[in-house]
């Protein structure tokens, strides 16, 4: 688990989307920015993070664009899980293997958590995937015998 290590305590800021301060989509921003080179847009089209239905939007819009597909089978490292707090859609962590995400938690800094437990696990409301990253298939093992 050596590359979440790296962004463990990145602190909260609202808008954020650097090391000096970030919420939970600026912290997806960075890890994809310096893991896989891949440029995000910063999604700043919201007030503050009180404003739910802003962020859902986004979210929702995100989520329809076609910079991300919906996984069906089990999560992938880098894959983001989508989280709703109340009825919509608003908060997001970056998955590190299935069912572990970093993400901010709160106010506070980045974190590491279960999501297939406590909390999380009945808020959880899908995965998706940058498109760059592809649809992740099965390898399929060819044994000699069966040659």
């Amino acid at each position: 688990m050596s590359w979440p290590n790296r962004f463990v305590g990145i602190p909260f800021a609202e808008f954020g989307r650097d090391r000096a301060g970030c919420d939970c989509w600026g912290l997806t921003c960075i890890i994809y920015r310096e893991e896989l080179g891949i440029c995000l847009p910063d999604y700043l089209g919201y007030g503050s993070v009180e404003e739910r239905g802003e962020i859902a939007s986004l979210i929702e819009g995100a989520a329809s664009s076609p910079l991300w597909i919906p996984v069906q089978g089990p999560a992938l490292a880098f894959d983001v899980a989508v989280f709703r707090r109340g009825r919509l859609d608003t908060h997001l962590g970056t998955v590190i293997h299935h069912g572990i995400m970093i993400h901010m938690e709160g106010d506070d800094c980045a974190k590491v958590a279960d999501y297939r437990q406590g909390r999380w696990k009945s808020r959880f409301n899908g995965h998706f995937r940058h498109v760059s990253r592809g649809v992740e298939r099965p390898v399929q093992i060819i044994s000699r015998s069966s040659r």
